[in-house]
């Protein structure tokens, strides 16, 4: 992976595998944050703004759309090969990390429990 950010390099070290989750997830938050593309997992996509609305709607919605590939491109590139081409058509950032937590999330819960309760 050609690396934007130097942190990114704790991503390729760490692609996500499944099993490791939530250290997978913290990894990749902090590699958002730092190359300041988190916040369009929690920023809903603007409208399309039509021609006759202000400047900075365009650029909102250009911002944003920005944001979201670079934030796939992180994603993606720090799963294995099988888990990218499950996800390699999703639009959104957002989606392909609700559904990688529907995948895996629920696994690590229950593996956290029988941790407690042995």
């Amino acid at each position: 992976m050609a690396l934007f950010n130097p942190l990114a390099k704790i991503l390729d070290e760490n692609k996500l595998t499944g099993l490791n989750y939530l250290d997978w997830k913290m990894n990749l938050m902090l590699v958002l944050t730092a190359a300041k593309v988190y916040w369009v997992l929690t920023t809903e996509e603007p409208e399309l703004p039509g021609p006759d609305v202000p400047q900075a709607d365009h650029d909102r919605k250009s911002k944003w759309l920005e944001g979201n590939e670079m934030s796939k491109c992180y994603i993606l590139s720090s799963m294995s090969n099988v888990l990218q081409q499950q996800h390699i058509g999703m639009a959104m950032a957002s989606d392909i990390m609700l559904n990688i937590k529907e995948m895996f999330g629920e696994q690590h819960r229950k593996a956290s429990c029988w941790r407690l309760e042995a």
